[in-house]
């Protein structure tokens, strides 16, 4: 496992753990890999410290990383991603994942074929603007349901 410091091109900073530096790779270049506070793809490796481990013979002083406050991975590094994280919680609890039949689904409630409930899944950027101009209200989320946070 491997931990690299990210940096988006808003200029958010934060932590993630990848299998392998080829694994970051894979993933980056596929455009997997986003920012936790804004959610753009155009994440890149920022500067940061290695982590060396030496005997007590051989003590070695790392340089010291660029300032950023310390705190758990799993903690949110900005106010706006703590926000995201409580959008996330609220639209999982109170809504149905209709996952990729979201268009589908979409279409049979406001056709009234289906039962009236709040739902959120996936749809291309097509077809989701083909549900606004037929009058289907739709609205994209700030965050990816489908994506797992460690």
């Amino acid at each position: 496992m491997i931990r690299y410091a990210l940096k988006c091109t808003e200029g958010h900073r934060f932590d993630s753990w990848f299998q392998s530096a080829a694994a970051f790779d894979k993933l980056a270049g596929a455009g997997m890999i986003s920012c936790a506070v804004c959610g753009s793809a155009e994440v890149r490796k920022d500067l940061m410290a290695p982590s060396v481990s030496a005997s007590e013979s051989q003590a070695v002083t790392a340089p010291a990383p660029p300032e950023r406050p310390e705190r758990p991975l799993s903690a949110p590094a900005h106010p706006a991603e703590q926000v995201l994280r409580r959008m996330r919680a609220f639209v999982e609890k109170h809504s149905e994942n209709v996952g990729r039949n979201f268009v589908q689904e979409a279409r049979a409630i406001h056709a009234g074929e289906a039962p009236a409930r709040p739902i959120h899944g996936q749809a291309r950027p097509e077809e989701a603007r083909k549900l606004a101009e037929e009058g289907v209200p739709v609205a994209p989320l700030p965050f990816d349901p489908e994506a797992k946070s460690n």
